[in-house]
């Protein structure tokens, strides 16, 4: 890539393992040049930012934004999974950039979410929806992220909630047996403690606890993959119920943010078992809202498959004022 600083912006989406970077020109959203970095593989961020910069060619850049799996506040960024420490303005001091913002990972995804283009979107059910109206965005991974966005004029306010740490509230009999048994191992239950990769395992050791049978799979992966290969009918019934509750967590989260503008499913766990997914009862679980059912039957729900959704809503970020 030809070396011409000033024309573009550098854009981060920084992880536990991995560290993605991209350029973008300015005024623009569409990433270019992107670089998968092993965040194991570099002391500090200074020295990951400098490597990208080398591969790709580009001298320096005038301003920068970082989305990041951690909490951000003030200037000091601790990220949660991995060795990475820094403080915002040393680095902006540092390489000389004009401007530098540092968000939340899933900030980023909910601000990268207007811009995927609609062949990573797959429809997984509801109406038309009012696009006047906010969109919730979630996604179980490491953990369950939640967040939405809030219409304006000329753009989008992104909602920075813990939205994945509300209480889990069960429906049926059997949902009561799982509470009590996560509620002796954890004290209280979020919905995070099913609605994530360790939640999955946590699922499945109740439901075996349940039905009193073992337990044998010891991971996320493991439970995924004996669900798809119909070689394991715990795993499944678990997968789908995995489902089914995160239809519930959603529509709970269109009724309270009113977000009815559509739900965005994003992260990378849905994606690795998109057929399963959508024959799934995660659509029983979102419109049964008893009299707000019409409601959510109106409320489009779709899979996110673009893979740089956070890259996306790093240069979202760079020109976004209420960010």
């Amino acid at each position: 890539m030809t070396d011409t600083g000033t024309q573009y912006s550098l854009v981060g989406d920084i992880g536990g393992t991995n560290a993605r970077f991209a350029l973008v020109k300015q005024g623009e959203v569409r990433p270019e040049a992107i670089e998968v970095l092993r965040c194991g593989d570099y002391d500090n961020i200074d020295s990951a930012v400098t490597d990208y910069l080398a591969r790709v060619g580009m001298g320096e850049v005038n301003e920068a934004c970082f989305a990041v799996a951690s909490p951000v506040r003030g200037t000091q960024i601790r990220m949660t999974n991995n060795h990475w420490r820094f403080d915002t303005q040393e680095v902006r001091a540092q390489f000389g950039w004009r401007a530098f913002k540092v968000i939340n990972d899933f900030t980023a995804m909910a601000l990268g979410v207007p811009h995927v283009p609609e062949e990573h979107l797959v429809r997984v059910c509801g109406g038309p929806g009012d696009p006047r109206r906010a969109r919730l965005v979630i996604g179980p991974g490491t953990g369950l992220g939640v967040s939405g966005l809030v219409p304006l004029q000329h753009g989008w306010v992104p909602l920075m909630t813990e939205g994945g740490h509300v209480d889990f509230a069960p429906t049926d009999d059997t949902e009561m047996a799982i509470l009590r048994i996560l509620k002796a191992r954890f004290g209280r239950v979020s919905v995070e403690r099913i609605l994530c990769g360790q939640g999955l395992l946590n699922l499945y050791q109740a439901h075996a606890e349940i039905q009193g049978v073992a337990a044998p799979l010891d991971a996320p992966e493991k439970i995924t993959a004996a669900a798809l290969e119909q070689a394991d009918s715990l795993a499944r019934h678990t997968l789908r119920h995995f489902c089914e509750i995160l239809g519930r967590v959603a529509g709970n989260g269109v009724l309270t943010v009113g977000g009815t503008g559509g739900v965005y499913l994003c992260g990378g766990i849905l994606p690795r078992f998109l057929d399963f997914f959508l024959e799934s009862p995660f659509q029983k679980g979102f419109e049964d809202k008893g009299r707000m059912r019409p409601l959510l039957e109106f409320t489009p729900v779709f899979v996110v498959t673009e893979p740089y959704t956070g890259l996306l809503g790093a240069a979202e970020a760079l020109a976004n004022p209420e960010v």
